[in-house]
């Protein structure tokens, strides 16, 4: 029995490939393991996450890189992505010694993303720490040993060599990132901001996921991250800032005032327990808005954008959310990861197919408000682009 016309008489529009602006690789490989909490353990939190990523971390090499990298990349590919950021700061030897290519790591994750036939933007992270108390940086625990660095100017000339080496691969792009202002002091922000300006790279940086993230920068500095990242020259309309979820009117206007971009990684958040983002107050400040799969516990930018459109108007009590207000909040969110990452806006399309059951009677100029409400990514019949 036939499921309907033959797919030549029907209209395959195209849309553009999502833009994945944050991705941590490696994390897929902590799906299902990472879900075993104890009703007993009230305080299991993102903090006590994070330990357990540093156990899953200490069995990586430049091998397992690559074979997890490839898994996720395939994944996010079928799933409608066509570029990844990759947020990437496992450097180092699980000693914190160096391989004897310093980039080995970020090699192999760029190498799984050429395979995977996925275009990559490389964002070596600086580390440095693991914060500061009492009036001196604390050092890395032995988890983190093999993401940091001894100064600044080690980190800068991986990063330019690093580059190097990415100039003769075509499709793999090196930015730049501060992991956190708890992970490095505050004097590396400048230098990375200084760097990233003069080879006109894109800058990320995570900031504002935790309310004890604030704490802490308060305590060292007397303000807020995004207060310390605008005074060391770091926001700007190259520079997203990852999450910006526990966030005050002052630093949404300074986001707005400096043309940064939010990456937002909803479904991350959720699995974590970070909060969510203040969708309404961002759309009234025209914030322009990313996304980014994280953690990669689900690979999926359909549930991301419709995530976000959920939380606007649970936000709002009404249905004004996101899409209300652009009409197509995924072309938006691609064209916002595509300059959040530096690349072109329509370098990768998908062609949608409209028979799949989630499309079922929506006509083509109702499509935009399909993609961020019920589609998923079975409406994928083909990718386009280079």
């Amino acid at each position: 029995m036939s499921d309907g016309p033959d797919p030549g008489t029907v209209p395959q529009p195209e849309i553009p490939a999502m833009v994945n602006v944050h991705s941590h690789a490696f994390q897929r490989d902590m799906r299902g393991a990472a879900e075993r909490i104890s009703a007993a353990s009230a305080d299991d939190d993102f903090w006590s996450w994070r330990t357990a990523m540093f156990d899953a971390v200490s069995r990586l090499d430049p091998d397992s890189m690559y074979r997890v990298a490839l898994a996720v990349y395939t994944e996010m590919r079928a799933a409608g992505y066509g570029t990844v950021g990759e947020f990437h700061y496992v450097h180092h030897q699980p000693d914190g010694t160096p391989y004897a290519e310093p980039n080995a790591m970020a090699e192999a994750v760029a190498e799984a993303a050429v395979a995977a036939g996925i275009g990559i933007v490389l964002l070596p992270a600086a580390y440095h720490r693991n914060g500061w108390r009492d009036g001196a940086d604390v050092a890395p625990e032995s988890g983190q040993r093999r993401f940091c660095d001894a100064d600044v100017e080690t980190f800068l000339g991986r990063v330019d060599a690093l580059r190097s080496w990415a100039s003769t691969r075509p499709g793999v792009h090196v930015g730049i990132a501060a992991h956190s202002v708890r992970a490095v002091p505050a004097p590396w922000l400048s230098a990375i901001a200084t760097y990233a300006d003069a080879h006109g790279l894109v800058r990320h940086v995570h900031a504002q996921e935790q309310p004890r993230e604030l704490e802490q920068c308060r305590a060292e500095h007397g303000c807020t991250p995004l207060e310390l990242l605008d005074a060391h020259g770091f926001l700007g309309p190259h520079t997203t800032v990852v999450h910006a979820i526990h966030i005050s009117d002052a630093d949404v206007d300074r986001l707005a005032r400096t043309n940064t971009i939010v990456a937002a990684c909803p479904t991350t958040e959720a699995n974590l327990g970070d909060g969510f983002l203040p969708a309404i107050r961002y759309r009234e400040a025209r914030v322009r808005l990313a996304i980014g799969s994280d953690s990669n516990v689900r690979v999926d930018p359909f549930e991301e954008t419709r995530e976000l459109e959920t939380i606007a108007r649970r936000l709002s009590v009404s249905r004004n959310g996101l899409l209300a207000v652009t009409g197509d909040l995924w072309g938006e969110l691609a064209a916002n990861g595509a300059a959040s990452l530096g690349v072109a806006a329509r370098s990768r399309t998908l062609r949608v197919d409209m028979r799949h059951h989630s499309l079922r009677g929506v006509t083509e100029s109702d499509l935009p408000y399909a993609l961020a409400t019920c589609a998923e990514p079975g409406i994928i019949a083909g990718a386009g682009g280079g």
